[in-house]
């Protein structure tokens, strides 16, 4: 996995959505990253680890390739406010069906 600056991040990406419009799908992927490259001990002295600052990891693949980022999350707040979770679809559906 490559890990790129947010420009040449956004850069990848376009590229990726302009080889896959025809066939294929784009996969994106949002994390809180805290900034550690190696796994916390299970056991042991505890470190108290705190970031100074909120980061996500941000992962995009097409199966083939794989880029990714990091970004502040107060920017990506800022900037991602059209976007909108889906809604789930109802049991009531599947009674209404059996019924």
């Amino acid at each position: 996995m490559v890990l790129l600056e947010n420009d040449s991040f956004l850069t990848e990406l376009t590229r990726l959505f302009q080889k896959c419009r025809t066939s294929g799908s784009v996969v994106i992927t949002l994390k809180k990253y805290d900034g550690r490259t190696k796994p916390v001990p299970r056991k042991g002295h505890a470190e108290s680890f705190e970031p100074a600052d909120n980061k996500c990891l941000l992962r995009a693949t097409d199966g083939k390739k794989k880029i990714s980022t990091v970004a502040y999350s107060n920017l990506l707040r800022a900037h991602m406010d059209g976007l909108k979770k889906k809604d789930k679809k109802s049991k009531s559906k599947k009674t209404k069906a059996t019924q």
